[in-house]
């Protein structure tokens, strides 16, 4: 038996292993979910639309205090869940899984590189679940409201300022959630890079979690020149990155249901 028939042995004997499987299906699942419900960033989209007058109403800006935050939960509640990213919450965990599928479809390719890229998205996560404060905030924010003397409502725009310094929201990323980005970013790169060398997904995809993640990666640059251009390259990368979610689901679900690189090649964006 030649080598390169023990090996096409082997890696046939892993995609049947359940465990390979059960990760592929997962992680084309959330890549899915989060590309149609659950986009990354979705202040940064709701801010551009707003100053781009297709939302008639809400704030223009980040709010930049704890009274900012309370009004905008006051008037508009979904409104600054968003502007606080709540649903980015939802998004980080999607994401944790979609590299669990890329590391179980990427491993043979560079099992080193795919390791660093999945343990990044996992403390990226991690990070990102201990620093976001949109629901404590939204509870500050209603017993602000309901308060029913100036020393409590004291109280709480003080407990709000000392939320905010941990979510930072008039900087959009404090330093837990700017962290946590840049991590998951990072991991984005490296994954589309070692796309370039699988016949599952190809050329198309690995360009478009370059060009995703790295317009992701300008929200720094912006952010030290020019912290009011922070929802340009935020904004550039949604395209890109839902594309690309879109082609990572359907490549994992096909590699689970057993359709190896040729059925895939015949895939979209292949």
């Amino acid at each position: 038996m030649t080598l390169e028939k023990m090996t096409r042995n082997i890696e046939t004997a892993e995609s049947k292993d359940p465990g390979w499987k059960a990760l592929l299906q997962l992680g084309g699942a959330a890549a899915l979910i989060a590309a149609i419900f659950f986009r990354r960033n979705l202040a940064e989209e709701y801010l551009l639309f707003r100053q781009l007058g297709v939302f008639s109403s809400g704030p223009r800006v980040l709010p930049a205090s704890a009274l900012d935050c309370y009004t905008v939960f006051h008037s508009h509640r979904l409104v600054g869940l968003t502007l606080l990213n709540l649903f980015d919450i939802v998004n980080y965990v999607l994401v944790s899984a979609i590299f669990l599928g890329l590391y179980a479809a990427l491993r043979r390719v560079d099992r080193g590189l795919m390791t660093l890229a999945a343990a990044l998205a996992l403390m990226g996560t991690t990070i990102y679940l201990a620093s976001n404060q949109a629901f404590a905030m939204l509870s500050l924010s209603d017993r602000y409201w309901s308060a029913s003397t100036e020393a409590q409502r004291t109280m709480l725009l003080a407990a709000g300022e000392a939320l905010l310094a941990i979510q930072n929201a008039g900087a959009n990323y404090g330093a837990g959630i700017y962290v946590s980005f840049l991590f998951v970013s990072l991991a984005g790169l490296i994954a589309a890079t070692v796309m370039f060398r699988s016949k599952e997904f190809g050329k198309a995809a690995a360009f478009l979690g370059i060009a995703a993640n790295l317009f992701g990666l300008g929200y720094y640059v912006t952010n030290w020149l020019s912290p009011a251009l922070n929802a340009i390259p935020l904004s550039a990368s949604a395209p890109f990155l839902l594309v690309w979610y879109l082609r990572i689901g359907w490549v994992l679900i096909r590699l689970a249901n057993g359709r190896e690189s040729g059925s895939a090649s015949a895939g979209p964006l292949q």
